[in-house]
């Protein structure tokens, strides 16, 4: 089912709501979290600075009490011994309390037991239902005296002028201020001692007591400090309603909090216990406190065990004894209250502006969408790569119009570089390929000049490869070669760079960068292309010489340009990688047929020889104009074709085994046999002499023994010397000395050794066909035996249904070494067996050609390659193929092959014919109807056999011939033209 289908108009609908809704969700967004941040930093400050007042509260107050009991201790009340001396000091003590809000009493202990106190009076509970005061008691003075070892106490109650309202004596049993920590740790301190912060037994709050010894030594200073103000810092630092606050002392012990001054936890001893943060159930300041161990002064935000964000705070500092810290925490939801109303504000205005620009949107889109229309149909002719009809789209909105030109341009464009592409692409050679590019190139760009510079495999050398200035290719010029690495400074070098731009040259420095071009007459415009394959490897370079005041190189041209040249770049290299694997191919190809004329040095440059005789054929029949070839052509491919036919048309010889390529003599294998056989021979003769001898001995006439015996001497050398010469072969073994060979082989000689030690395992395995005689046996002086038969084994055995449709007769035997076998050989120094080796070697090369994968346009190369020994009557081999069956490629290198073998001078086995012998052999051979005899015609009528001649024979072996006498008897053959000198 097709998917639905949605108007422009409502999708720029849906673009102006979007960016409505964006714009608004960005703005709230924006404001909800500027206002968060304004409020987390506003929190953070006013945390800040209830931590700053409470510790500047706490500062100011030890400075006063620290300067208060210093002063005290200097004063002289610390050398008075009774009351009346001691009231003395009553107007300054009073005045120093008046300077402390925070001081509670300010007092004197003395070495004699003696103490001596005033207290501020306050209105506190505690302290009036304990002391219960006259009326206007605003000092109360504390005095213990000890006289004679009794210590009494007494209390005096002062208004605020210092007048005395009532004395009072001590009813409880007074104190010894000697007992008391403040006055022991003064006493043994060098300086100030402060005690850590208490509850006060009279008052019930919390302080502490900072005291010194006296400058006399006699007593010590000290005045009581509480935590008052703190306490009202903190009770009035709520930032929202659930904000939890405290201050915490070293031992986690809780000396004010939001919730009021601490008061003392009951214990077993009975003094009680300062509370802690579990005693005052603020687990926010726990978990705070948990998270934000060991670290620094300052806020941070943290969850609470139901998810909750808190902003919290902590703020630390250093008395005398030990460190104090405020600890603050509210949650972020009371904190972002009015954030959270602001946001809910701006989303019902943001609801509203949607409605309304809804509305706005849909109508101003469906004015804005109307010309598009023409332009989908335009975008569909260039979808479907119409090109032909021009673009006109009408439009008052200017980026529609830009679009309708755009898209005019691309359509041109588009057609332009398909055009250009596709001609690039279907150039197949490689130099025509190159002169495409600088033709294409200098079309578009209007270049001057156009120059394809190639790079080497290194891409560290590039050469000149084409020159077109105008329209003439001057190849024959292209010698120029750039080293990247050490021809820095040439404009082309420079210039390789992707993103360097054009550069004018004068007509000095264009003669001194670019000689072949000759003498310039005007500066030019250098625009080098630099040519890159898809992994960005240095392919060559395009250089265009361009004159800027007829030719201008706007961006967008260069921006085409561009983009061409990397469309040429693929083409290129294609183009080079198939050159590449052809050189390759090429290469290989040569290197197996130099292999097989190497592997041995009788066959010479055979197969560097037929290939080109082939071509020279091939290429006297495509010039035929009239007669049986007048339609003969081949195009390159088809010449590609020929060519590695002709190369491969002997590979199967690399699986001929030299000894059987290269045997000179009947009896030769890997060596020549002759040698066994004039052993024997000598043999003959020294059993002669020893004869000679043993009848001399026993008696016999020396002067007819001596004749005997060089009678037989000299019967043993005939017959050897003929053995030999029949082992050297030649064109005819005459029946007369195929029996003398019999007659010879009735001779015997003794063998007393094993034949059956020290042979390889293979002749071993052939021994066994016969059984082993008793030694000293007589053996025939020729003999053909069981183990000179071998056996052919299953790779070598060729089925009469083969796959190949080889039609041959396979001998029984791989070879045949026999003694008399090959020695009997009718002609030349080849068995049966061992010239069916040799032509096997067209077998072999079927078989391998036809595994190799060949691409569409070599497919006939087996059948061209393994065709040269076939006969026009169907009489020749692997196949036994008429001239009907063959193509005339494949019968163009029969005639190659032949003409070749007859007039080489590099066989073993016979001398080079002359230029006349050979035809004339070839001409019984086209009357045999052994090769074509068209063909044959075309070969001598065009002259092809002394051009071949005058380039690869010997200048003795080439003489006259009278074509004529072979032509007459080919039906159509024209009259030959002269040869050629």
């Amino acid at each position: 089912m097709p998917s639905r289908r949605i108007p422009f108009a409502v999708h720029i609908s849906y673009l102006f709501i979007g960016l409505l809704v964006g714009f608004a969700v960005i703005t709230n967004s924006f404001h909800f979290r500027e206002t968060r941040r304004l409020i987390t930093e506003e929190v953070a400050a006013r945390f800040a600075l209830i931590g700053q007042n409470t510790i500047q509260s706490i500062e100011n107050t030890v400075r006063g009490a620290t300067a208060a009991s210093a002063l005290l201790a200097k004063q002289h009340l610390m050398r008075a011994s009774n009351l009346e001396q001691r009231l003395d000091s009553l107007a300054w003590m009073a005045t120093a309390l008046q300077a402390q809000p925070n001081a509670n009493a300010l007092y004197m202990g003395y070495e004699s037991g003696d103490f001596f106190m005033l207290r501020r009076w306050r209105d506190d509970p505690t302290l009036q239902a304990r002391f219960n005061p006259p009326a206007r008691t605003a000092w109360m003075v504390q005095s213990i005296q000890v006289q004679d070892g009794k210590a009494s106490g007494d209390y005096l109650f002062f208004d605020a002028n210092l007048a005395l309202l009532e004395r009072r004596a001590q009813a409880d049993s007074p104190y010894d201020p000697r007992t008391r920590e403040w006055y022991q740790q003064a006493r043994l301190s060098d300086g100030l001692y402060v005690q850590p912060p208490y509850v006060f037994a009279s008052t019930g709050e919390v302080g502490s007591t900072f005291a010194v010894q006296t400058d006399n030594g006699l007593g010590v200073a000290a005045i009581d400090i509480t935590l008052r103000s703190v306490n009202q810092i903190l009770a009035n630092s709520k930032v929202t309603p659930d904000t939890r606050v405290a201050l915490i002392n070293g031992r986690g012990e809780v000396l004010s909090s939001h919730l009021g001054a601490a008061a003392l936890i009951p214990a077993a001893d009975g003094k009680g216990r300062m509370p802690t943060i579990d005693d005052l159930e603020l687990p926010m300041l726990k978990k705070l406190m948990a998270e934000s161990v060991g670290g620094q002064s300052g806020t941070r935000s943290f969850t609470d065990d139901q998810g909750n964000t808190w902003e919290g705070g902590v703020f630390r500092f250093s008395m005398a004894n030990g460190e104090l810290a405020v600890w603050i925490a509210a949650p972020h939801q009371e904190l972002l209250a009015s954030a959270y109303a602001s946001l809910r504000r701006s989303l019902y205005i943001v609801i509203a502006l949607l409605l309304v620009g809804i509305l706005a949107a849909y109508a101003l889109s469906r004015l804005a969408s109307k010309p598009l229309h023409e332009l989908t149909r335009e975008a569909i002719k260039i979808e479907r790569f119409n090109f032909e009809e021009p673009l006109h789209v009408e439009s008052q909105i200017s980026e529609v119009v830009d679009l309708a030109h755009a898209m005019g341009n691309m359509k041109d464009t588009i057609k332009r570089f398909l055009q250009l592409s596709i001609a690039l692409a279907s150039e197949t050679n490689f130099n025509r390929l190159l002169a495409r590019l600088l033709s294409e190139m200098q079309a578009v760009t209007g270049a001057t000049v156009g120059m394809i510079y190639l790079a080497d495999a290194s891409a560290s050398q590039l050469h000149l490869a084409r020159v077109r200035q105008g329209s003439d290719l001057l190849d024959e010029q292209t010698s120029q070669h750039l080293s990247i690495a050490t021809d820095l400074n040439h404009p082309l070098i420079l210039a390789l760079d992707e993103q360097a731009p054009p550069r004018e040259l004068s007509s000095e420095a264009l003669q001194a960068a670019f000689p072949t071009l000759g003498p310039q007459t005007q500066s030019l415009t250098l625009w080098v292309l630099p040519l890159r394959n898809r992994n960005g490897e240095l392919l060559g370079a395009q250089a265009l010489l361009i004159d800027q005041r007829q030719h201008k190189l706007s961006k967008e041209l260069m921006a085409f340009v561009k983009a061409l040249s990397t469309t040429a770049a693929v083409a290129l290299n294609t183009q080079r990688l198939i050159e590449e694997q052809k050189i390759l191919l090429e290469s290989f190809i040569q290197l197996i047929a130099g292999a097989i004329d190497a592997k041995s040095p009788y066959t010479g440059g055979h197969c560097q020889r037929v290939p080109e005789l082939t071509k020279m054929l091939a290429r006297a029949a495509c010039a035929e104009q009239s007669g049986p070839f007048s339609a003969f052509t081949l195009n390159d491919e088809q010449w590609e074709e020929l060519h590695i036919a002709a190369w491969l048309h002997d590979c199967g010889k690399v699986t001929t085994p030299e000894y059987v390529v290269d045997k000179a003599t009947k009896l030769e294998t890997l060596y020549d046999r002759i040698h066994e056989v004039r052993m024997r021979f000598e043999v003959l003769k020294r059993d002669a002499e020893l004869e000679y001898w043993q009848a001399i001995a026993a008696g016999g006439s020396a002067e007819a023994l001596h004749g005997q015996l060089t009678e037989q001497l000299q019967q043993l050398d005939a017959d050897f010397a003929f053995v030999a010469q029949c082992n050297e072969g030649g064109e005819f073994m005459a029946p007369e000395h195929i029996a003398r060979i019999q007659a010879l082989a009735q001779r015997t000689w003794r063998r007393t050794l094993s034949d059956r030690i020290g042979i390889s395992h293979e002749e071993q395995q052939r021994k066994q066909a016969m059984a082993e005689v008793e030694l000293p046996t007589q053996e025939p002086l020729l003999a053909d035996r069981a183990d000179h038969l071998f056996p052919r084994g299953p790779r070598d055995i060729l089925k009469a249904d083969n796959a190949w449709g080889f039609k041959v007769n396979v001998p029984e035997h791989l070879y045949n070494r026999g003694e008399l076998y090959n020695l009997s050989i009718g002609r030349g120094t080849l068995a049966e067996e061992e010239r069916y080796k040799i032509n096997e070697h067209i077998i072999q090369t079927i078989i391998m050609l036809e595994k190799l994968p060949f691409p569409r346009h070599l497919q006939k190369v087996p059948e061209i390659a393994g065709g040269h020994h076939e006969k026009m009557d169907g009489s020749g081999y692997p196949k036994r193929l008429t001239g009907a069956q063959m193509s005339v490629p494949a019968r163009m290198m029969a005639i190659a092959d032949i003409f070749e073998a007859l007039t080489a001078v590099d066989r073993p086995y016979k001398k080079g014919k002359t230029l006349s012998e050979a035809i004339k052999i070839m001409g019984f051979m086209q009357k045999d109807r052994h090769i074509d005899a068209e063909l044959f015609a075309l070969f001598l009528r065009s002259g092809v056999y002394r051009e071949y001649a005058e380039r690869y024979m010997p200048k003795e072996l080439v003489d006259e011939v009278d074509i004529q006498a072979y032509l007459g008897s080919v039906p159509g053959s024209a009259p030959a033209a002269p040869p050629s000198s």
